[in-house]
Formats: structure tokens, sequence, C-alpha cells
């Protein structure tokens, strides 16, 4: 499950350090490079359902493996761009294979593991997004520094191609198989109820938040007065790992106190991370990045434990529903800022990023409940 996490977002942000090399090489403005970000979230958004209920049909194993792969031959192919508008292409075709890792891995979990024991696996699941991310993010920055920006890319899918390798000869095939209803059925029942479009709507804000933080600070970073390399940017990331320590306890959490407890723990992380981004001290622009990176991660694991939890059929294609709302967010996030960037500048940015957290916060709070199967199979689940 760790592996297939990583696999799922090795490449998916890997051009966020990039950005403003990017932008000298190609001559573009922000928002057209920010397009290779928000090219492979509108792919992944596109795409999840149909892969949702692929999974379905044909096995959770076999589309986790088959989509590891076609993602790592994406990722060498995005290496061959001589232009910007190419290199968007690819990002967009390695956005749209790659929601059969993580849409069909959250539902291979609820699949395999005792209810009492799915949130800390989520949770583990998470760690391995984002130990992914933190790499495709590091490699991308380091090589495109000192080789090349085109040579990132080979390098990550060489990495892809051995973590696909791995997941083909190490992921045992699922022993239950969740029952798939006709497609008009299962969509029209994961859209009527409350909590998971309640769950949609938390998706959607925790990936508007997170790329709205990390596809702009690289400019903020870049310019002076700190005036960072890109392999400094892509060092930046280093600031996931503190996120990828701490998840697992969120995990537990969930597991014992509830999603929506640590949701709203999540989100104070996240609101002081943001807040201490303003500062002019580097270091504590920087462990701001970690606060607030952490946060993400574990409303992450919350929020996605939750949809899986409270689908009661076709499991996958609730997640790839979900999916799809998530990286709607995910577009919002990595394309509203360029213009609050240009108006406003990073306090303008931080100030979408919170508004958009007291949202989702008003939302957990309404409409997160526990349901009966909850209470029955957590003993310490929280009342409401």
């Amino acid at each position: 499950m760790v592996l297939a996490g990583f696999a799922a977002f090795l490449d998916l942000y890997s051009t966020q350090p990039l950005l403003p090399m990017l932008a000298r090489t190609f001559r573009a403005s922000t928002f057209d490079v920010s397009l290779t970000v928000t090219a492979p979230t509108i792919a992944v958004a596109l795409m999840a359902p149909y892969v949702g209920r692929l999974a379905d049909r044909v096995g959770l194993r076999t589309v986790i493996v088959g989509s590891a792969l076609a993602l790592a031959a994406a990722t060498l192919l995005a290496g061959t761009a001589s232009t910007l508008r190419q290199l968007i292409a690819w990002r967009f075709l390695q956005g749209a294979v790659t929601p059969g890792l993580f849409a069909s891995t959250v539902a291979y979990i609820h699949e395999e593991w005792p209810v009492a024991r799915s949130g800390r696996v989520t949770a583990a699941y998470v760690s391995g997004t984002v130990l992914g991310g933190v790499t495709g993010r590091l490699l991308g920055g380091v090589v495109a520094n000192d080789v090349g920006w085109s040579w990132s890319f080979v390098v990550l899918g060489v990495v892809g191609c051995g973590v696909a390798g791995a997941l083909w000869l190490w992921l045992p095939p699922e022993h239950h198989r969740g029952s798939a209803s006709r497609p008009a059925a299962g969509s029209w029942s994961h859209l009527v109820d409350r909590q998971l479009i309640a769950t949609y709507a938390v998706g959607f804000c925790i990936l508007c938040t997170q790329l709205a933080m990390f596809t702009y600070v690289p400019f903020l970073l870049a310019a002076p007065p700190f005036s960072l390399s890109t392999k400094a940017l892509g060092l930046l990331f280093l600031t996931y790992l503190m996120g990828a320590a701490v998840t697992p306890f969120a995990g537990r959490g969930i597991d014992a106190y509830g999603h929506r407890a640590v949701l709203i723990a999540a989100l104070g992380l996240c609101a002081s991370g943001a807040l201490m981004t303003l500062s002019p001290s580097l270091l504590v622009l920087t462990m701001g990045l970690s606060v607030f990176a952490t946060g993400v991660f574990c409303a992450q694991a919350a929020s996605s434990s939750h949809v899986a939890r409270h689908a009661e059929r076709d499991r996958a294609l609730a997640i790839g529903l979900y999916v799809s709302c998530y990286y709607v967010g995910g577009t919002v996030g990595g394309s509203v800022p360029a213009g609050l960037w240009v108006a406003g500048g990073w306090r303008a940015c931080v100030a979408f990023i919170l508004g958009v957290e007291a949202a989702m916060l008003a939302i957990a709070w309404r409409y997160w409940k526990p349901t009966k199967r909850d209470s029955t199979d957590l003993r310490f689940q929280i009342a409401d």
C-alpha cells in the first residue's frame, strides 16, 4: 500500500519546483507554466469515476498494477517534450492514467482490511503518497538544476518503472470483490448520500489549499529577498517528511476517535502553518510549510478513509467520484491564485487558503456524522 501511494504521487506535482525555470525557459507567464500542474489534475478529475467503475469490474489489483506501468511510460514520454504545449499535453496524459492507482488502492484497503484497522492502513498509504511527492519534487528539482528539466522526467520514469515492477511482483490479488451495481444506480446512490457529498466537498477543499500553497510559494522563494535556486526549491519539499512521520498516528486517531475529530485537528495545523508562511524569516516560513503539509496529509487520511467507510457498495466508484472532486479542487487551487498573486502577492494567496479551510471546517462540522456501522465497529468512535 505504501508503494502504491508512492507511485501515485511520484510524478503528479513534480513540476512545482521547476515552475520558475520553465517560465524562464519558455518565456511564459506564471499562469501558463502553472498549467503543468493543473493539466494532470484536470485529467484526474475527468477519468477517476470511469477508473472506479473499471476497478469494480475487472479487479483492483489489475487496475493498480496497470496504472503504475502506464504512468511510468507517460512520464518517460514527457521527457521528449520540446515546447511548453507538448509538456502540458504529456502532463495531461500522466494525470489520465493516475486515478487507477489511488482510487483503486483506497478501495483495496477497505476490501482487504477489517474496519477497525482501515484507518491506520489508509494513513500508511497516505504516508506513501507523501514520500512519493517528496521524491518526485526533490529529484525533479535537483536533476533539472544540474542536467536539465527534461531529464527529470527520464529519471522519474525509470523510478516509476521500478515501483510498478515491485507492485506486479508483491501485490496479492484481492480476496474480496466489491459488488458492482448498474452504473446509473451506483452513481446515483453516491450522489444523493449527504455524508458522501460532504466528503467530496471536503476533498475539493483539501487539494485546493495544498496546490494553492505549494504551486505559488516557489515564486515567493525564487524572488528577492530569498532568491532560492531550482535545486533549493526542490529541497524545500523535504518539509513534507514531517507529514509522512505524523500521518500514521492520525490513522490511529481515526480508528479511535473518528474522522471528524482528526480532520478538525488537521485543519488547525493547516491554518497555523499557512500563517507562519507570512514570516520574513526563511526558517519560520519553511517550518510553516512543514506544519501545513502535515495538516493536509492528516486531513487527506481522514477524508479518503471517510468516503470509503461510508460507501455501502461500488466502493471504487464512490472513491472515483471523490477523486474527481478532489482534483477539481486542485485545478481551482492551482489556477485561481495566479490572479491573486498578481493582485495582492503572497498575502492574498494565504487569505484564499484560509478561506477555503474555513469552508471545509463548516462542511465537516455540519455533515460528518457517525453511521450505525461506524458506531458498531469502532468502540471509541466520536459521538455526536
